[in-house]
């Protein structure tokens, strides 16, 4: 075995770090291999890191350290997934250690422990002899006495030199986090992390009926237990005999005459009952025409699919699927949001069986890490999930799926910043099979991919059964207000439309994109908006769910949606202490609240990030949505996709073109998109539907091409405005955000790199800023920013790289500069 490996560590910094092998380890016959996971050591912590390279080159300026632990007897890693990683890593300009570690969702299988351990000057300190300097005497000065005392008990229990556990500490002192990490700050006590490996699995525990064994005289409770038993071929889950009300008492005295044991299996996910699942029907001849096109494509081959709403994609998906199936292959189908993926799940279920995986972040880490390795077993060749699921190891991968590929849930937010869209066709390209982009609103970016060629497109104009697409009215608010006198949150036209339907016996959705019930909270007499305290944000008004109509501050909060930051509703002002409060803008908790008064006798759902907090929330709502016990649902854009319910005839749409005033290139396709997005929700029916549109901007062009579904019109219009400003799909673009704490640093920062590009920038790149970023405060962290427009891929990457080689070389921390390639939003 080489004497040495390069190992790839979750830390902002772009590159690899060198350990040895360790000559025990490969005695024992756990080596490590590219591709597995190892426990190093790294300054004062334990980290998870994976190999990538296994090399006898000694470092020359230091001496490598062994590896602690190898946590896989085989790689987890496969040298595709390996190779798509480095992409990633130089696409999106991010650490590979940082990549690695969201390719690998099994945190669960690693046990991490923080311990303390006193430090020499922490010695000094309780032995009185430690003074500092004037600084650290005024911090001193600012402790109460009870912090002071914290502080002795704390070097009080680390004075034996033994390392303590966070949990044990804290228990013994009283300590909090906040007093231990600036004791840390004070070099007076160390933090040390320690990584283990554990067994993730989750269990159950089965009673077993043990057969031939002779019965004592039983119970009525023992009796009762084995007759479940016999009726279940002789095994049940404890956990369901004791919903069935059987005595654990009496299931133990049974165990301890040998008449039931216990075994214990792995606990499976079931996918049953998470969503509503539509009745499989007969592909029709566009239908099948896609499905010969993606069936018979050979090697690698992008597809954009576009077919309108209710056009059939998902059935076309499927029986693609099957096909893949039948040649004994996997697939990944990638859907947008969390909220579609239950239901793509049960319709898969339906279909394939217990052959299907889920993978999402509302999973427990367990459960993700059981699906994880049941793909890599190939026990479920079928991998269905939002967009880390397209690193799922699938093990024979023949087709990958992207539904609503335009959304833009598909980018990360985080570092690695990538769009699973884009990596969905690397991973593809290296597998060496299809890939189906899928939308009935496709981004411009593919629309025009598949206009030069590069793409495939397969085009679906028509609805299933020749169902017509839905009626669009636009009403125009500013007349609306001129001839009622009032502004108005639903127009005169949405009522009566929506009364109507539900005198019909039908159903009706709103789409109002703002949560909670106001968005500005300001002062009349002085103007003051409550803004965040930790961000540049105003806060949102809501009000609690179960008394809706009482407007006192009892119970009511504002909200910050970026941190999470919460206070009450004050009574006064703060600044001017004026009890002249008033709420700006209507959110979807006010539009629930406003169409109950209006329609008293609807039965009204709700559906946006307040009412759907829990697992299986969404899955509650929409079963009562498609079984008609809600026959009116208000919500946010979670309700305007992915939703096939027959019994809508009626979509109303209040608020959505606010968009178009924010100062973002992409307003006018995102408006476009939601719009067509949920005007395709009613008439999938027998019955047509009907779409009204409210707006203040009834002239603007997405607005018109979204009211005639015509999505071509509205790309040729926006094309010409994007090759006229360079703009992607005509150019490629890039955000730089520099951030700190501290404000003047970020500025400083920001300023240093801004004259750095003034003279290094390469050609074919333009450089917008340094200024503020639109948000100028998010928890705590000021941010400025850069844009970086560019001719060439090539010279936008050089231009990012060689800013962040200068950027090490002024003293600018790694993990203080944001890299977002491809940006969508430029926030």
């Amino acid at each position: 075995m080489p004497s040495y490996c390069e190992v790839a560590l979750p830390v902002p910094l772009d590159r690899t770090f060198t350990y040895l092998t360790g000559q025990g380890l490969a005695d024992a016959g756990t080596g490590p291999q590219r591709g597995t996971r190892v426990i190093v050591p790294f300054r004062n912590e334990k980290l998870v890191g994976v190999v990538t390279e296994l090399h006898d080159r000694a470092p020359v300026d230091f001496e490598a350290k062994p590896l602690e632990a190898v946590l896989d007897e085989e790689p987890l890693l496969s040298d595709q997934l390996l190779e798509l990683a480095e992409w990633m890593g130089q696409y999106y300009l991010a650490p590979l250690g940082e990549v690695l570690r969201g390719m690998l969702p099994l945190t669960a299988e690693v046990r991490r422990t923080v311990y303390y351990r006193i430090a020499d000057a922490g010695r000094d300190a309780l032995a009185g002899s430690y003074d500092g300097d004037g600084t650290e005497k005024r911090n001193r000065s600012k402790l109460s006495p009870e912090e002071r005392e914290t502080e002795r008990k704390v070097l009080d229990r680390l004075a034996d030199g033994e390392p303590a556990k966070l949990s044990s500490l804290r228990t013994a002192t009283g300590a909090s986090l906040s007093l231990l990490a600036a004791m840390v700050r004070k070099k007076w006590i160390m933090r040390e992390n320690s990584m283990t490996e554990r067994d993730a699995r989750r269990m159950e525990r089965i009673a077993v009926l043990v057969p031939e064994m002779r019965l004592p005289k039983l119970t009525d409770k023992q009796q009762a237990i084995l007759a479940e038993l016999a009726a279940c071929d002789g095994a049940l889950p404890v956990a369901a005999l004791t919903e069935k009300g059987c005595s654990p008492g009496a299931l133990q005295t049974l165990v301890r005459h040998g008449v039931v044991r216990i075994d214990e299996r792995p606990l499976s996910y079931s996918f049953s009952g998470l969503g509503h699942v539509n009745p499989a029907h007969t592909l029709n001849e566009l239908q099948m025409d896609a499905l010969a096109s993606i069936s018979t494509a050979q090697g690698f081959q992008p597809f954009l699919l576009h077919g309108v709403t209710g056009s059939g994609k998902t059935a076309v998906y499927l029986a693609a699927l099957r096909r893949v199936l039948d040649r004994g292959l996997g697939a990944i189908l990638l859907v947008p949001e969390i909220g579609l993926t239950p239901a793509a799940a049960a319709q898969l279920d339906a279909t394939f069986g217990n052959q299907v995986a889920l993978l999402h972040s509302a999973l427990t880490p367990a459960e993700r890490s059981e699906q994880w390795h049941r793909i890599r077993r190939g026990e479920a060749p079928i991998v269905v999930g939002t967009r880390s699921a397209i690193f799922a190891p699938v093990p024979n991968l023949g087709l990958i799926l992207v539904d609503e590929e335009h959304d833009q849930s598909y980018k990360q937010e985080e570092t690695p910043r990538y769009n699973a869209r884009d990596v969905a066709v690397m991973r593809a390209k290296l597998a060496d099979v299809p890939v189906v982009l899928g939308s009935a609103t496709p981004s411009l970016e593919s629309w025009q991919n598949s206009e030069a060629g590069k793409y495939k497109r397969i085009a679906m104009p028509q609805r299933v059964s020749n169902r017509p697409l839905p009626a669009v009215e636009l009403v125009d608010m500013r007349v609306e207000f001129q001839q009622t006198g009032q502004d108005q949150l639903f127009s005169r036209l949405l009522i009566t439309e929506t009364q109507a339907a539900l005198d019909r016996g039908e159903q009706a959705m709103i789409l109002l994109n703002r949560r909670g019930y106001s968005f500005v909270a300001m002062c009349r007499a002085c103007g003051e908006k409550l803004e965040c305290q930790n961000c540049a944000i105003s806060l949102t008004h809501h009000k609690p769910r179960d008394s809706e109509e009482a407007l006192a501050s009892a119970g009511q909060r504002l909200e910050c949606h970026y941190c999470g930051f919460r206070r009450t509703v004050p009574k006064r002002c703060p600044k001017c202490d004026s009890e002249h409060l008033y709420y700006l803008g209507a959110g979807s908790q006010q539009g629930e609240e406003r169409l109950q008064a209006i329609f008293p006798g609807a039965r009204i759902g709700r559906m946006d990030r307040d009412t759907v907090r829990g697992r299986y929330d969404l899955e509650r709502l929409l079963a009562r949505f498609h079984s008609g016990e809600i026959n009116l649902l208000v919500g946010t854009q979670m309700i305007a996709k992915g939703h096939d319910v027959h019994g809508v005839t009626l979509v109303g749409v209040v608020g959505c073109d606010h968009a178009l005033s924010m100062p973002d290139f992409r307003a006018a396709e995102r408006v476009f998109q939601l719009m067509t997005q949920v005007s395709g929700r009613p008439g999938r029916g027998t019955l047509p539907g009907r779409v009204v549109v409210q707006t203040y901007h009834p002239d603007h062009y997405a607005i018109i091409a979204a009211s005639a579904h015509d999505y071509a019109g509205f790309v040729e219009r926006e094309l010409k405005y994007r090759r006229w400003m360079h703009y992607p799909p005509f150019g490629v673009l890039a955000n730089l955000l520099i951030q700190s704490p501290k404000m003047e640093e970020a500025a400083g920062w920001a300023a240093t790199l801004g004259k750095w590009f003034e003279k290094s920038a390469p050609a074919g790149v333009r450089i917008l800023g340094p200024c503020t970023a639109p948000i100028a405060r998010i928890k705590q962290v000021y941010r400025f920013h850069l844009i970086l427009k560019g001719s060439s891929r090539k010279a936008l990457n050089a231009a990012l790289r060689g800013a962040i080689s200068f950027a090490d070389e002024a003293g600018i921390p790694r993990r203080n500069l944001v890299v977002d390639v491809d940006a969508l939003r430029l926030m």
